[in-house]
């Protein structure tokens, strides 16, 4: 059986619908409401589940404006100190629980990113049903040992990871005795280029380490995630705003409500072109069959007339012999008078 997890009563893994996760971040700018709407046009767009991310200014550094403390070149958050940047952009704690019940009345998942052990403790008296790991958290032990422990399932982004990483962190949810582990491939650059997706990465995770393997896409638009999907992925992340005209630290690689949508059916199109393994005549191809080539008289024939390659062709439609019987045929007689346009079987051929 494909490895899988399971998020309240959803199953997740292949073969499975997939998991399509519309991420906010910091896409509330600092206003409730807009967090509420979010949820709700996420709803409305075709997602499963949304996720927050839980963390305090002070959770993720300190306040310090010496120029270690300040983003280097190659973000949209070029320039910023980190300690103002995360003020700008956490989502309170007290938001949390009317997010939370918010998405379930719309039946969705919501659940979150933790950046620290005590914003575990926090989602685990809220009763999130699982954990997400951010890239950058991906070898903070004490982070992964904390989520491992609540037994939920822990979706791991692997992006900058090497292999031996990764192995690390997946070691170390297991060893809480925690098997309920995904994985996501991630480019963590922001907007991702396409060109450094390496999305191949996605079978090679699933079958070293007999998890479900996902997408965090911070590409932009919605190509990568489909083709993700044709290359097995089983989640889907990508971030979402009402509006990319409304400045944010994430706007320019969030996907509008109508692109998410547009994202969604494409993901669902795409899954039911993979289908099985299969061959042979599909449902829908059975009239097409008749269309086929076969064998045919093609000119009028006398008893007893030599078949040659002048009378007997392999033409359409397909109401004659397979023309793999051609060489058989070509060379022996007819048993009767033949009509042009007869569809040739074998008790029209004698010796």
């Amino acid at each position: 059986m494909p490895p899988y997890i399971s998020i309240r009563d959803r199953r997740i893994g292949a073969g499975e619908p997939v998991y399509l996760v519309a991420e906010i971040s910091a896409n509330h700018h600092g206003e409730f409401e807009q967090a509420a709407g979010l949820v709700r046009a996420a709803r409305e767009a075709g997602a499963d589940a949304v996720k927050l991310q839980t963390y305090t200014p002070d959770s993720m550094t300190i306040a310090c404006d010496d120029d270690i403390f300040r983003i280097g070149s190659g973000t949209p958050w070029e320039g910023k100190n980190l300690y103002r940047l995360y003020e700008e952009a956490y989502t309170p704690w007290e938001w949390h629980r009317d997010l939370k019940e918010l998405a379930e009345s719309l039946g969705l998942d919501l659940f979150s990113t933790p950046f620290d052990p005590c914003a575990v403790d926090f989602l685990e008296e809220l009763g999130v049903p699982a954990y997400k790991i951010a890239s950058f958290e991906i070898t903070d032990m004490a982070l992964l040992r904390r989520a491992g422990e609540t037994g939920k399932p822990v979706i791991l982004s692997t992006g900058m990871a090497s292999l031996a990483e990764i192995g690390d962190a997946v070691r170390e949810i297991r060893e809480t005795g925690n098997t309920r582990i995904a994985l996501l491939k991630c480019t963590s650059a922001y907007p991702a280029p396409v060109g450094e997706m390496n999305l191949r990465t996605i079978p090679n995770l699933s079958e070293v380490f007999q998890v479900p393997v996902g997408l965090s896409d911070h590409s932009q638009g919605t190509a990568v995630p489909v083709a993700a999907v044709a290359l097995g992925a089983s989640i889907i992340e990508k971030h979402f705003t009402l509006s990319r005209e409304i400045p944010g630290p994430d706007s320019s690689f969030s996907l509008e409500p109508h692109e998410f949508r547009a994202m969604a059916m494409a993901v669902r199109e795409a899954e039911k072109a993979l289908g099985t393994v299969s061959y042979g005549v599909s449902e829908h191809e059975a009239p097409s069959r008749m269309y086929r080539r076969s064998l045919f008289v093609v000119k009028d024939m006398r008893a007893g007339e030599l078949f040659t390659d002048e009378n007997t062709r392999s033409i359409r439609p397909g109401h004659g012999m397979p023309p793999k019987f051609l060489k058989e045929v070509l060379g022996r007689r007819a048993a009767m008078d033949i009509k042009r346009g007869t569809p040739l079987q074998w008790d029209l051929v004698g010796t």
